[in-house]
């Protein structure tokens, strides 16, 4: 396993050939050079998109062996769509995809407020119906917003935030929700005996066009309140890129959350960093897990890990 002190870089990937890996929400930004690493060492990699065409242009980009799908995180029926339309093994998945503060209050169309049913619901529904396939890790992306002023939480009883809507706080909710789901998941996969591993990255501050990778989500931007901070300290994409990258390639433990070693984990090497109060809760992660198996219809699939196991 590779140290921060390495100063691991995308050259130390090792090689991925014979591999399959999914990015979702990987026509741009960080996805992208998510997708562009791992197919460079040989990965076949499964670029997601809401829109194919514009799948098909980033991926006429990257050399190596890509193709698109379509996936839209905020549909469960395009979820259930997807995950049926695959057949053979998966080595990895990386839920990449995800939106970020949105002005007013909006639904997927399932009824659930958008960051809520796209950051986690859509990928918590697309990882339990891919389960069977995966064979290695499944790597969900949050990031420093899960530990915001304010405290954030699961709002339980108003999941949609209904009447205290807000854009930051709903999106923080979003990624608290990612680190509790890769808690419990972990925990699920480890009971069930499976060699599947659950883990988590942020990218901290990342020069992307994605608004959800921007320095918003620190406590020091919302202070100094600057665009002339969020780009000094900003690193390029592919920097941004590199804790997702470690985390679906090195061995690393089970539950791992990765984040750039820098000030404020803005920017740096990928190393193993810490993670809020709120987000190391068993008790909330299972609570979390619940609700989402009823408000996605899908559950983990435990017989069939076992099975495999």
């Amino acid at each position: 396993m590779a140290t921060a002190s390495s100063k691991w870089k995308i050259t130390d990937i090792p090689d991925q050939t014979g591999r399959t890996v999914v990015v979702t929400g990987a026509n741009s930004g960080l996805g992208l050079a998510t997708v562009e690493a791992l197919a460079g060492a040989g990965a076949h990699v499964v670029l997601t998109a809401r829109d194919v065409k514009r799948g098909e242009a980033a991926a006429a980009t990257v050399p190596g062996s890509v193709e698109v799908r379509r996936l839209d995180l905020a549909d469960l029926a395009s979820v259930r769509e997807f995950a049926a339309g695959w057949h053979g093994d998966l080595d990895v998945l990386i839920n990449n995809a995800g939106v970020m503060n949105i002005p007013k209050p909006t639904l997927t169309k399932d009824g659930f407020e958008m960051q809520f049913g796209t950051n986690h619901l859509g990928h918590f529904a697309l990882t339990n119906l891919l389960l069977p396939h995966i064979t290695d890790r499944v790597v969900t992306v949050s990031s420093g917003a899960h530990k915001a002023p304010g405290s954030p939480r699961i709002h339980f009883d108003n999941r949609n935030l209904t009447g205290e809507y807000a854009p930051m706080k709903a999106y923080s909710q979003s990624k608290l929700a990612n680190l509790l789901f890769t808690l419990e998941l972990h925990r699920r996969l480890t009971e069930a005996g499976s060699p599947v591993c659950a883990l988590a990255a942020h990218p901290g501050a990342a020069k992307s066009n994605l608004s959800r990778h921007s320095m918003q989500d620190s406590r020091v931007l919302m202070r100094v309140g600057s665009r002339l901070a969020q780009w000094l300290l900003a690193q390029e994409t592919q920097a941004g890129a590199l804790p997702t990258l470690y985390a679906a390639v090195e061995d690393l433990p089970g539950a791992s959350y990765v984040g750039p070693d820098g000030f404020g984990e803005f920017r740096g090497a990928p190393t193993l960093v810490g993670r809020s109060k709120a987000a190391s809760d068993p008790t909330t992660a299972r609570r979390l897990w619940t609700v989402s198996e009823e408000l996605t219809g899908t559950a983990f699939p435990e017989q069939a890990l076992t099975a495999r196991a």
